[in-house]
């Protein structure tokens, strides 16, 4: 990227990662090639051998995904970014760097299934300690910290049940004694909240969510605040090889250009929405973390910058009422994921929680009636008509 200065983030989603290139194309370039050739047996061992910068082999590095990389890294304030294949890449790439055997881990109960099952049936299998447990709370964090605790991933907004982890308190917590804080911040993106800011040391994102937009790429980022740290990650993704693609980093990169815009409409929406649905005779309850309701919203007036697309609710009717609303929508997709312009409604017990077992559930308060809700960027009255009719005759 050119030198800008001191510019916003805004102006930085259009214009960081976008380096120069031989014809000064504006839009960078799409490397689809798997290898890059060298100028003579010389300047291949120097690029072996660190001693030149360049390029090798695309699993270890491309033009097209440093630009994506660097682009994330500068929104949330970090020194560089690793691309990966999947956000589970990307977050098994950080448990491979940071942890090994004999290791504690604590890890947020209100996270993405998948993350819960990766700590349980693989990580467990090489030794690596663990204990989940409600982040939001410090005093169980506390608690939880042994001598050899080593990293404490949180994920807040917690999926799906949208707890708010006081990043600052938790960071201080662990740091004193000797362990990294790991934030997945997916759900808010580096526009509502920059975990670097509050002390975290390590900060992951699922791209195929709100970075990308469109919801036609499956991808992950880590973000590093420091060269000391980068180059172990670096070496761990090589080695795995969960790597992204430059294809699907060229769309992921194009779509974080309008990021700013989306993010102001996922949150003017999603507050209209959540208003609805609080005020709805067939809603039990709703957690929105701009709502003066939620318990942490005070929390996440201080630590975001805004409120994300994401709403959790549960219906008075509970499971059945809830199966009946996911089956009556008609403009709002039924369908797991979310961050895309498409608003999506899905049952986490059921879908993307399912792998969790119930015991799991049950202690991060994913309860059976709890539906996820990412709202799209479609007019807003079109969303709440369809969610209206929808819950028509769950009232009791």
């Amino acid at each position: 990227m050119k030198e800008h200065g001191e510019i916003s983030q805004e102006s930085l989603a259009v214009h960081a990662g976008v380096d120069s290139n031989e014809y000064l194309a504006v839009v960078p370039p799409i490397y689809q090639t798997s290898t890059f050739a060298f100028d003579s047996a010389e300047h291949g061992a120097s690029l072996f051998s660190g001693e030149r910068e360049g390029y090798i082999y695309s699993r270890m590095g491309n033009p097209t995904v440093r630009g994506l990389e660097k682009c994330i890294a500068a929104l949330e304030g970090g020194y560089d970014g690793l691309a990966c294949g999947s956000g589970m890449a990307a977050i098994h790439t950080t448990f491979a760097t940071l942890l090994s055997g004999g290791d504690h881990l604590i890890c947020s109960d209100a996270v993405y299934g998948p993350t819960c099952t990766l700590v349980e049936t693989i990580l467990s299998r090489f030794g690596v300690e663990y204990t989940m447990v409600d982040t939001s709370n410090l005093a169980a964090v506390k608690e939880a910290m042994r001598p050899n605790t080593k990293v404490v991933f949180v994920e807040t907004p917690g999926n799906p049940t949208l707890v708010i982890t006081d990043l600052q308190a938790v960071c201080s917590m662990a740091h004193d004694r000797g362990a990294q804080v790991v934030v997945d911040n997916t759900f808010m993106t580096p526009l509502l909240q920059q975990p670097f800011r509050w002390g975290v040391d390590v900060v992951v994102h699922s791209l195929t969510k709100f970075l990308n937009g469109h919801a036609d790429v499956v991808g992950g980022v880590i973000i590093l605040k420091s060269e000391q740290q980068y180059a172990p990650f670096r070496k761990t993704l090589n080695q795995l090889g969960g790597v992204l693609p430059p294809f699907e980093s060229f769309l992921v990169h194009r779509g974080i250009k309008t990021l700013a815009l989306r993010m102001q409409r996922h949150c003017e929406n999603a507050a209209k929405v959540a208003e609805f649905l609080e005020q709805h005779p067939a809603v039990e309850w709703v957690r929105y973390p701009g709502l003066k309701s939620h318990p942490q919203h005070e929390l996440a007036c201080r630590q975001m910058t805004g409120h994300g697309g994401m709403i959790s609710l549960g219906l008075k009717g509970g499971l059945e009422a809830g199966r009946k609303m996911m089956n009556a929508v008609k403009f709002c997709g039924l369908a797991v994921s979310l961050g895309g312009v498409e608003s999506l409604i899905q049952h986490p017990a059921s879908m993307t929680h399912a792998s969790m077992g119930p015991e799991a559930r049950q202690r991060a308060n994913i309860s059976d009636g709890l539906v996820r809700f990412s709202v799209g960027v479609e007019n807003v009255n079109d969303i709440i008509a369809d969610l209206d009719q929808a819950m028509a005759g769950c009232a009791t």
